[in-house]
Parts: structure tokens; C-alpha cells; sequence
């Protein structure tokens, strides 16, 4: 399990062991299709989301997903023209299991961490 903390900006500060680290929630998205084209689900929510926030694939440090499925990374690779090479590079969410709910959390504290490891190294 995977649990994730929502707080204000200064509390947050008070906890984190990098208070110098500043992580903002600034968007969402959630896309259904029909069955058979379930593997473009992802990448049509990201897109959708990166055209409402005025963002592109290449404004991307980290690309993770749960991905019980390599055709997944191909369809969201192609539709985004995103290098499915830098998606996933510290590992997938399926080697805790399945169930959706606290492996998007753990997805997303992954990602986080990569995130934060990735500007440390490149500053």
C-alpha cells in the first residue's frame, strides 16, 4: 500500500525532508473509450490535459504509468510522439500488484521521487 499526504505549502515544508522541494497538484484528466480502444485512454487524458494547461509532451520530465499492457507504451508513444525509452526508467507499478487504487498513489510518488532526483542531477 501507498499513501499520500495533501497539505498546505507551509506545513509540507514543516514535514518534508527537502523543504526546498515545491510540488504543486496543477491539473487532472480522466478519458474512457470504448473496450477495444483501451490502450488510448492514457494517451488521450494526457493530451487533453497538456492542451488545458497549454503544455506539451516535451514540457515532460517523467513519464510513468501502470501498465499491465507493453501495447500501452507503443499506442502512447506513437499518438504522443513521446520516447517510450525514458517512460517507466525506474520501474512499473505492476510489480506491487494490480489493484488500480494504491498503485496509481504509489505511481505517483514514484514519479514524484524521480522527478526530484532528476532537477537535483541536472543542478
Amino acid at each position: 500500500m501507498a499513501t499520500m499526504l495533501v497539505t498546505t505549502r507551509e506545513k509540507a515544508k514543516e514535514l518534508s525532508p527537502k523543504p526546498e522541494v515545491d510540488i504543486q497538484l496543477i491539473g487532472k484528466a480522466e478519458m474512457r473509450t470504448l473496450p477495444n480502444l483501451m490502450p488510448e485512454a492514457a494517451s488521450l487524458a494526457v493530451m487533453q490535459l497538456l492542451q488545458r494547461l497549454g503544455l506539451t509532451v516535451a514540457d515532460l520530465a517523467v513519464v510513468k504509468n501502470h501498465n499491465p499492457f507493453a501495447v500501452n507504451d507503443a499506442v502512447f508513444a506513437k499518438m504522443t510522439g513521446y520516447d517510450w525509452h525514458k517512460m517507466n526508467t525506474t520501474g512499473c507499478s505492476l510489480v506491487w500488484g494490480h489493484p488500480q487504487g494504491p498503485t496509481l498513489t504509489r505511481t505517483s510518488i514514484e514519479g514524484l521521487e524521480e522527478a526530484v532526483a532528476l532537477a537535483e542531477a541536472t543542478c
